[in-house]
């Protein structure tokens, strides 16, 4: 009898064994997972940051041309008042 159970005990430890490399493997995988979406984030962000910086070349861009039309309308406006010769 003591050699069935050592037998047994044998078989339950290779299944144990085999059940921890299959977790050890998963977790592995889970990892190189997590690493590709960090990753990602990473480029996320920096594309989001380089929007920023576009948008904010537009918003000063568009302050300039504002500030552009309020001179040719003040001037325009102006011209309508001045005397022509």
């Amino acid at each position: 009898m003591t050699d069935v159970s050592q037998e047994l005990m044998y078989e339950l430890l290779k299944k144990i064994q085999a059940d921890t490399h299959s977790l050890k493997q998963g977790q592995s995988e889970i990892r190189a997972e997590i690493n590709a979406l960090r990753g990602t984030m990473i480029s996320m962000q920096q594309d989001i940051h380089n929007i920023y910086g576009v948008l904010s070349r537009h918003d000063d861009r568009l302050d300039r041309i504002e500030n552009r039309l309020e001179l040719r309308e003040l001037a325009e406006a102006q011209a309508r008042f001045e005397p022509h010769p």
